[in-house]
């Protein structure tokens, strides 16, 4: 991981102060992010954490997808 304070190049928390783990999701009902995520946000590079927002949307489609049953 590298480091930058390009102010720029920050990614915004996806956290929405609903904390609440899903574990058959495996994950925080209110953000996605699994505990790993979580944990790690704020050390990631903004790569990494655009990663991570990539991975929320497929987790919201999924429990869309779940919960539609």
């Amino acid at each position: 991981m590298t480091e930058s304070n390009d102010v720029c190049d920050q990614v915004a928390s996806p956290c929405v102060l609903v904390c609440l783990y899903d574990k058959g999701l495996d994950a925080c009902r209110g953000c996605f992010r699994t505990l790993d995520e979580i944990a790690h946000w704020s050390i990631y590079t903004a790569d990494e954490q655009r990663a991570v927002l990539a991975r929320l949307a497929a987790r919201r489609a999924e429990l869309g997808r779940l919960t539609a049953d």
